[in-house]
């Protein structure tokens, strides 16, 4: 499960692995009210990212981490709406992992640079889907890829230095 976490749209993407290809399972928007009290958009979040849980029982879950904003005031909010995820994600007592914006971007586009429509594309043909995904969905969808692969990469780093002390 892949999180993109915001304080008035927070998308979830849900993918399953066969060998190295992923496929798409569940994605969409947590839709907060932003004419709501803070708290009260946090307790959306988190009871929303806890029923996509027990509706679709991931095994693990990778979160976006927070970039820093020009403004202190939503990089405090995001900080926050990230934190309702990952307590929710927590209490399910699920593995988290979390990857910076730049580093998710380099693992699905192959430049930490790209823009939310390459994304958007670069997802759409991943997990072949018919269109695109909304943007914070497919940014969320596009967490869980980024997991997937360097998920996939440490195992076979982890066998191959196993395989190596044993040919010592």
């Amino acid at each position: 499960m892949g999180i993109d976490p915001g304080s008035r749209i927070t998308g979830y993407g849900i993918i399953d692995l066969d060998g190295p290809r992923s496929h798409h399972v569940a994605s969409g928007c947590i839709q907060t009210a932003s004419d709501r009290p803070l708290p009260e958009r946090l307790k959306t979040i988190y009871e929303a990212v806890t029923a996509i849980i027990q509706a679709h029982r991931p095994v693990e879950a990778a979160v976006e981490q927070v970039f820093m904003h020009r403004n202190p005031d939503s990089a405090l909010k995001l900080g926050q709406a990230r934190g309702a995820a990952l307590c929710a994600v927590v209490m399910a007592e699920l593995p988290v992992s979390e990857y910076a914006p730049r580093a998710i971007k380099q693992a699905v586009v192959g430049g930490g640079a790209a823009d939310k429509l390459q994304v958007q594309h670069m997802v759409r043909l991943l997990l072949n889907l018919p269109d695109a995904p909304q943007a914070d969905a497919a940014d969320a969808l596009a967490v869980a890829i980024c997991h997937a692969h360097t998920r996939q990469t440490r195992q076979r780093l982890g066998a191959a230095i196993a395989l190596a002390g044993r040919r010592r």
